[in-house]
């Protein structure tokens, strides 16, 4: 029985999430292949053949994978699928993109965004926004899961010894067309795989009290700054820095949450970081009942004080 990971990256590097992935598949199995599906990208299956608990690496480098739309490796899985009894994919934008169109062509079931690994054929799911945990058993021939990353630690990226296995199979299915992307750039670590992540909420009233309060703060821990759906919301921040259930899933060492009263939704996307401070003017709101340490203070008074104090 082996195990198909797919290879989360942009062409130049392996990214944290498929790491991630390939811990959830050697929980099921020891023998993990790794599918790097892009173009000019040895570079990342090179990478891939360093991580511990990769047997092999398959490298499909084509132009039609360049930007790795669904319509062009979904069928690619598909023709590589037949010795595989699981797919595997990060439950990432990309992952949640290709992989039911995948199960589909398949014509299998599939079970997304697993948190745990039961046996080779059960696994636990968040439900109700992760208010409760679904254990699943699939008896499809061919098992198609997606992973949640933060679930899982991350392979380490050395001590492995794959060998690369360059397949030629695939093509542009001219279905769809890759027209551009803007990519927003920051010095501060990437929001799901931030050690440190300090998130604002609506009480912040502005983008510019983001800007005042929450991003000097990130800037002298080092961390990640999010915010959640009622800022975003707000146009206050960009949809990209949103946390929770309709935004990132992030699970930092430390998660600092400022004037957010958490909402079912938010915590569902913070809740399993390992420390959670809350600051907040209101005892009584939902996000004390997840918070490791809450400060009842005004977010305007108390923010520039901690950092000062930095």
């Amino acid at each position: 029985m082996s195990i198909l990971v797919y290879a989360e990256h942009d062409n130049n590097e392996l990214k944290s999430a498929t790491l991630s992935a390939i811990t959830a598949a050697g929980q099921i199995d020891a023998d993990v292949h790794v599918l790097v599906a892009g173009a000019n990208a040895q570079a990342v299956a090179d990478a891939a053949t360093q991580v511990a608990g990769v047997s092999k690496v398959l490298l499909a480098d084509n132009p039609a994978f360049t930007h790795q739309l669904a319509e062009n490796i979904a069928p690619l899985v598909v023709e590589l699928s037949g010795v595989y009894s699981h797919i595997i994919a990060p439950a990432t934008t990309t992952g949640k993109n290709f992989l039911p169109r995948t199960a589909a062509l398949l014509d299998v079931s599939m079970v997304s965004d697993i948190t745990a690994v039961i046996d080779a054929k059960t696994f636990e799911r968040p439900i109700y926004a992760g208010n409760a945990i679904a254990t699943v058993r699939s008896e499809e021939e061919k098992i198609v899961l997606t992973v949640r990353t933060t679930a899982f630690d991350a392979a380490a990226t050395t001590g492995g010894s794959a060998s690369i296995e360059n397949v030629d199979v695939g093509n542009d299915a001219g279905k769809s067309l890759f027209i551009k992307e803007e990519l927003a750039k920051s010095d501060r670590p990437e929001l799901t795989s931030a050690g440190i992540v300090v998130s604002g909420g609506r009480a912040l009233a502005s983008g510019e009290n983001f800007t005042k309060y929450i991003e000097p703060l990130a800037d002298k821990l080092g961390a990640a700054v999010g915010a959640s759906r009622a800022a975003v919301d707000a146009g206050f921040v960009p949809n990209d820095l949103q946390v929770g259930q309709t935004g990132k899933i992030v699970a930092p060492n430390l998660y600092i949450a400022a004037g957010i009263s958490g909402a079912i939704q938010h915590l569902a996307g913070m809740k399993d970081s390992k420390v959670i401070v809350a600051i907040n003017n209101d005892p009584e709101a939902p996000i004390a009942q997840v918070a490791d340490y809450f400060l009842e203070a005004d977010i305007f008074t108390a923010l520039p004080e901690l950092t000062e104090k930095l």
